[in-house]
């Protein structure tokens, strides 16, 4: 049976021992974090450490073969798929070995059927929890929540992902970083693909503007996890958070289809200084008719669609609530949608913005207007 991301982020808790994940994250192509990822292993593998290689995908590249052949790997699993042969990374192979550290290329790569996971991101997850220090690749287009914008960027639709849980494992993240035109100079030399594939990827997926945009995702994603590194490091020092780390939208919604106007407009503000954003809902018994049931899931759709993180709560009032999680979140500037209403419903409104005030830390609060429904 396989495992829920609950499940995978529960046994992947700090206070259990595990193996350390190190990610070498890519924008494009050809940047060179497989590269990368070898020479760190030639590194360590030359001071004592035991590093084999796990799987390592060279794309015909002689400089990546080269240095791969200066370590040992563990031979890959045959599987037979369709009267093809396939080989695939041998995760019980690399457990009965047991090395220190194990490089695993290409983290959002789909097994072959047959193979023991599904995924190799849960090949990744496996070893970790075996206790085996991992270092992976990735490109930044994988990332689950990144995908919808990469695709408008890019116009590609990115079969491959992996969720963003799996981004809140890594320990360590390095971005194998060059400028764009560096990059489309190696595209042309031949050194990416072969030189008759050159001018058509030139013209399409590494257009200038994609390329720019791509490395700004790769920067942001890259600053999110140094970023929850440093809030593990307080939370486990007990060291109190005075300012916060960066800044971090949240919009309240219902399951109201108004709230997708909200959901929106907070992505918009998120955007423009390039902070995270989440969308609250706090479950006070009242959507449990299929009808807003329906509405609910469209909203979380849409949310999810714009690389908003979702957070669910229950509760008897909302602005405790909410309170509550802006706490934990280290939230920065909050969003409340403010229909036209009158009377006692306007009364009870602004008591409950009010008593988020009162419970919330110090964030910002923008109420914004909409149509009600």
């Amino acid at each position: 049976m396989r495992k829920t991301p609950e499940e995978w982020l529960e046994e992947a808790a700090p206070e259990r021992k595990r193996g350390l994940f190190k990610l070498f994250l890519g924008y494009a192509p050809g940047v060179g974090k497989t590269y990368a990822m070898l020479s760190e292993g030639i590194r360590r593998h030359a001071r004592g450490e035991n590093v084999v290689i796990g799987v390592v995908e060279t794309h015909g590249r002689q400089g990546t073969a080269e240095l791969a052949g200066r370590l040992p790997a563990v031979p890959r699993k045959p599987l037979d798929y369709k009267g093809t042969i396939f080989e695939e990374m041998d995760v019980d192979a690399v457990l009965a070995a047991h090395p220190a550290i194990v490089l695993v290329d290409e983290l959002a790569h789909t097994n072959i059927e047959g193979s023991k996971h599904r995924k190799r991101y849960e090949d990744v997850i496996e070893l970790l929890d075996a206790e085996i220090d991992v270092i992976s690749t990735m490109n930044v287009q994988h990332i689950e929540s990144v995908t919808p914008i990469v695709g408008r960027i890019t116009g590609v639709v990115v079969r491959e992902t992996v969720p963003d849980w799996v981004l809140q494992r890594v320990d360590e993240i390095v971005l194998s970083d060059l400028t764009p035109e560096a990059l489309q100079a190696r595209m042309k030399r031949g050194d990416i693909y072969p030189v008759e594939r050159s001018d058509r990827a030139l013209a399409n997926f590494f257009r200038p503007g994609n390329l720019i945009a791509l490395r700004e995702l790769a920067l942001k994603q890259v600053g999110n996890v140094v970023d929850r590194s440093l809030e593990r490091y307080m939370e486990k020092e007990h060291i109190e958070q005075k300012t916060p780390i960066a800044e971090r939208f949240a919009v309240c919604i219902s399951s109201n289809p108004v709230a997708q106007y909200l959901i929106a407009r907070t992505a918009r503000m998120a955007e423009r200084i390039g902070a995270e954003f989440y969308v609250i809902y706090v479950d006070i018994g009242r959507d449990d008719s299929p009808e807003y049931q329906r509405t609910l899931a469209e909203n979380f759709r849409f949310a999810e669609n714009l690389g908003a993180q979702i957070v669910k709560a229950q509760g008897r009032k909302v602005a405790p609530a909410v309170a509550r999680i802006v706490k934990e979140k280290h939230i920065t500037q909050v969003v409340f949608g403010r229909s036209a209403l009158k009377g006692w419903r306007k009364v009870l409104y602004l008591l409950a913005i009010h008593e988020f005030l009162r419970d919330a830390p110090n964030a910002d609060v923008h109420i914004v207007t909409q149509e009600a429904k």
